[in-house]
C-alpha cells in the first residue's frame, strides 16, 4: 500500500480564559501529494476530527505537550459518509499542539477540524422526572445553546436504544468528561454540520451521565446518531474506545440504569424485537423493514464496528440486567378501533398483576374503567354513549410506570369537509365530490335539480370513518342551471347531511393549461360569448397578475401568460394557479389549472466522459446521440446515470430536457 505522509508542526499559545471562553473548533485542509509537507501552524487543540474524501484511510498522531509523540491512529468514520466526504469521529488527544497525518490508499482531500475543550468539571442536577437516574444536564456540561441549528425534531415514540462508543481515547480524567462532550458538540455542529450533539445521551468511563441532544430527556427527540435509524431511537455513548478494552463496571451500571429508566418511560421490553424501516444508510436502503433487538449496537444498522468488539458483545447481557432492574413494567401499550364505537386497550406486564384502564373525560372526570388480572391487559370501551369530547386513557398496575394517552375526539356522526372540485362542469365532465365521516355510515348521495327535485342518485354504500371521494358525471341532458350534491350518513336512528353546490354550465368545455419555456397557456372552447370573462394569474391567495383581455366570441380560444406580474417584473420560478372566471346568464364560477414556472436549465455533471456517466439536477429527459443512433432516458428526480454502450464513442452530444422545456447539452470529442 502506498502511504503519503503529511507533517504539520507548530506550537500555538492560547490564553488562561480559553478554559472560561468555552470550546473552540479550527478548521485546516491538509496538503497532500507531498512526501512531507511544509511546516504550518496549527491552533493547541485536545481534540481532533478528520474530514476526507476517497476511499483510502488516514493515520494520525499526535504530540502532548507534556508527554511526547503519540501511537499512530487509524481515522474511524464509521462508514459515515455525507456529500462524499468521510466524517470521521472526534478523538481525545490531551493537550497537543503538533499532528502528524498518514494517508492509505485513495485520498483526494483531508481537512483537520482542531478542537480546544477545557477541562471544566460538570456539576451533577437532577431533573425531577421519577426513576430517572443521576444525569449531568445539558447547563451543567456547558452545551453552547447558541450553535444549534433547527428545534427539535420529535418520533411517534422511542422504540429502541442504539448505543454506541466515541471511539476516542480512554485516557481522560472525570474532570475531563464534559469538556469531551462540549467537543463533540461543536463539532458535530460545526464540524459535521448537524443541528446539535447527535447523541441522546453519553456515558464516561466513570459512570456520568450526560444529556445529549436538547429536546427534552423523556421526549422522542430525533438525534444524528445512526444514519437511516434515528427516527424512533435512543442514541448512547459510552465515551472511550470499547473494540478491545471492557467497559468499566461503573460506566456498564450507569448504562444499565440510563436504558432501563429511558425504555420504561417508552413502555419499550428491553429483551424484545422490534421492525424498523430503513430510513436510507449503506448497509439497509430506504424502505426496508429491519428485525432489531430492542438494545441494539450501531453495527447492527450500519457498516461500522462501533460500539467496538469488547462492549458489543456485552450488549445481550446488559439487555437481559436491564430487563431485571426497577419493579414491574407495562410493554408495548396500544389502542385500536375494531369496530365503530369500539376502543381496545392491550398491554403486556413484566409480572403477572391486577391492572385497570381508565378513561377520563376533558374535564378530568372518570367516564369508564376495565379492570384484570395477569400478564396480558386487554379491554375494549363502548363509546356509542359517550358525549362528543375529548378522552385521556390510563393503563396502570401497582409499583409500575403508567402508560397514558389521548383518544382526540370522540363526536356525534357527523358529515364534515364535503367539497366540489371542480365547482363547475359541462355535460359530460367529470367532477369529484369529497368529504369526511366521524363514524362509520350507510351513505346515500343524489344530486338535486334548481327546483328541489331528486335527478340522480349517485351512490348508496357502506362507508368507513375518515375521509371519502365520490367521482361522477352528472346526467346527459340536464339543463345549464345550478345543482347541489347531497350526502346523508345513517348510523341508527342518527341522520347527518352535508349539501355540496355544483354548476352545470355548457358554455365553457376541453378546459387544458401548458406551461413551456416560462410561458402558460389555457386552451377551452366557448359554446357561446360570456357576459365576462377575466383571467388571473395567482400565487397562493394572492393575485399577481391579470393579463387582459378582448371580448371573446364562441369557439376554441388560448390565452397566454408570458411569466410577466403586475408590476412588469419576470415572474419566479415557482408554482401558479391559472384562473378563469366566467359569467353568463347561469351565474358566475371559476376554473383553474396549476402550473409550474421553471426557466432553469438541467445542470449536467460530468462525471466521466469516456464512461457516459453524468449526474443531472433535476427530473428530466436525457437524449445521447451518437453519431446516427439516438439513446432516450426519462429521469424522475436528480440522480446520477450511465449509458452502457459496447465500445466507447469518440465523440457524441447529450442533451438535457426538463418538464418546462428547458434543456442542456455536452459535447464530447476525443
Amino acid at each position: 500500500m502506498k502511504l503519503v505522509l503529511a507533517v504539520v508542526v507548530a506550537t500555538l499559545a492560547a490564553p488562561a480564559s480559553a478554559f472560561a471562553a468555552g470550546p473552540t473548533l479550527s478548521v485546516c485542509d491538509v496538503p497532500l501529494h507531498a512526501a512531507r509537507a511544509p511546516a504550518g501552524a496549527v491552533p493547541r487543540f485536545n481534540m481532533v476530527g478528520l474530514h476526507w474524501r476517497g476511499s483510502g484511510s488516514v493515520s494520525f498522531r499526535t504530540r502532548s505537550v507534556s508527554s511526547g509523540w503519540s501511537a499512530w491512529r487509524m481515522a474511524d468514520d464509521d462508514q459515515h459518509v455525507e456529500h462524499s466526504w468521510h466524517l470521521g469521529n472526534l478523538v481525545w488527544t490531551g493537550a497537543a499542539n503538533t499532528i502528524r497525518f498518514r494517508v492509505g490508499g485513495s485520498v483526494t482531500r483531508l481537512r483537520a477540524y482542531y478542537v480546544w475543550s477545557p477541562p471544566e468539571p460538570g456539576v451533577l442536577r437532577r431533573t425531577q422526572i421519577a426513576g430517572e437516574p443521576p444525569i449531568v444536564l445539558r447547563l451543567s456540561w456547558g452545551a453552547d445553546e447558541s450553535i444549534r441549528r433547527a428545534a427539535p425534531r420529535y418520533a411517534d415514540a422511542v422504540h429502541f436504544a442504539i448505543v454506541h462508543h466515541t471511539a476516542g481515547s480512554n485516557n481522560y480524567t472525570r474532570a475531563q468528561s464534559a469538556a469531551i462532550v462540549r467537543g463533540i458538540q461543536i463539532y458535530h455542529v460545526k464540524g459535521n454540520g448537524w443541528d446539535d450533539i447527535g447523541y441522546n445521551f453519553l456515558v464516561d468511563k466513570y459512570g456520568q451521565i450526560f444529556e445529549g441532544r436538547y429536546g427534552g430527556m423523556d421526549r422522542p427527540v430525533i438525534g444524528a446518531h445512526a444514519l437511516g435509524f434515528n427516527t424512533g431511537a435512543v442514541g448512547v455513548s459510552v465515551i472511550g474506545d470499547y473494540r478491545s478494552a471492557a467497559i468499566s463496571a461503573a460506566a456498564k451500571a450507569s448504562l444499565e440504569e440510563l436504558l432501563a429508566w429511558r425504555l420504561d418511560v417508552a413502555h419499550v421490553d428491553p429483551l424484545s424485537l422490534v421492525s424498523r424501516v430503513s430510513g436510507g444508510s449503506p448497509k439497509f436502503p430506504r424502505g426496508v423493514p429491519v428485525l432489531l433487538r430492542a438494545v441494539s449496537g450501531h453495527r447492527d444498522v450500519n457498516f461500522t464496528d462501533c460500539p467496538g468488539n469488547a462492549l458489543y458483545a456485552e450488549l445481550p447481557q446488559i439487555a437481559r440486567e436491564v430487563a431485571a432492574l426497577g419493579g414491574p413494567k407495562i410493554y408495548a401499550p396500544a389502542v385500536s378501533r375494531p369496530g365503530e364505537s369500539q376502543v381496545r386497550f392491550t398491554a403486556r406486564l413484566s409480572v403477572a398483576q391486577p391492572w385497570t384502564v381508565t378513561i377520563l373525560n376533558s374535564s378530568g372526570a372518570q367516564v369508564a374503567q376495565g379492570t384484570g388480572t395477569g400478564t396480558a391487559v386487554d379491554w375494549t370501551w363502548d363509546s356509542s354513549a359517550a358525549p362528543a369530547d375529548h378522552y385521556r386513557w390510563a393503563i396502570a398496575t401497582p409499583d409500575a410506570r403508567s402508560a397514558t394517552g389521548t383518544l382526540g375526539a370522540v363526536v356525534a356522526l357527523a358529515v364534515q369537509k364535503a367539497a366540489a372540485s371542480p365547482t363547475a362542469v359541462a355535460p359530460g365532465e367529470t367532477t369529484t365530490v369529497s368529504y369526511t365521516l366521524t363514524s362509520a355510515a350507510s351513505v346515500a348521495a343524489t344530486l338535486v335539480a334548481p327546483d328541489g327535485q331528486v335527478v340522480s342518485t349517485l351512490l348508496t354504500a357502506e362507508k368507513s370513518a375518515g375521509a371519502q371521494t365520490l367521482a361522477f358525471i352528472p346526467p346527459p341532458g340536464l339543463p345549464n342551471g345550478q345543482y347541489a350534491v347531497v350526502v346523508t350518513a345513517t348510523v341508527g336512528p342518527k341522520i347527518a347531511t352535508a349539501t355540496v353546490p355544483l354548476v352545470i354550465d355548457d358554455i365553457l368545455t376541453g378546459f387544458i393549461s401548458s406551461v413551456s419555456r416560462g410561458t402558460a397557456t389555457l386552451g377551452f372552447t366557448l359554446s357561446r360569448a360570456p357576459l365576462q370573462l377575466v383571467f388571473e394569474v395567482r400565487r397562493g391567495t394572492q393575485v399577481v397578475a391579470a393579463p387582459p383581455l378582448t371580448p371573446l366570441l364562441a369557439g376554441s380560444q388560448l390565452l397566454t401568460w408570458d411569466g410577466t406580474l403586475a408590476d412588469g417584473t419576470r415572474a419566479p420560478d415557482g408554482a401558479y394557479t391559472l384562473a378563469l372566471v366566467v359569467t353568463d346568464d347561469v351565474g358566475t364560477f371559476t376554473r383553474t389549472a396549476s402550473v409550474t414556472l421553471d426557466t432553469t436549465a438541467p445542470r449536467i455533471t460530468v462525471l466521466s466522459y469516456r464512461n457516459l456517466r453524468f449526474r443531472v439536477s433535476e427530473p428530466a429527459t436525457l437524449t445521447l446521440v451518437v453519431g446516427v443512433r439516438r439513446f432516450t432516458r426519462t429521469l424522475k428526480k436528480p440522480a446520477t446515470t450511465q449509458f452502457w454502450l459496447k465500445a466507447k464513442p469518440a465523440s457524441y452530444t447529450l442533451t438535457a430536457t426538463d418538464a418546462g422545456g428547458n434543456t442542456s447539452t455536452v459535447r464530447y470529442r476525443r
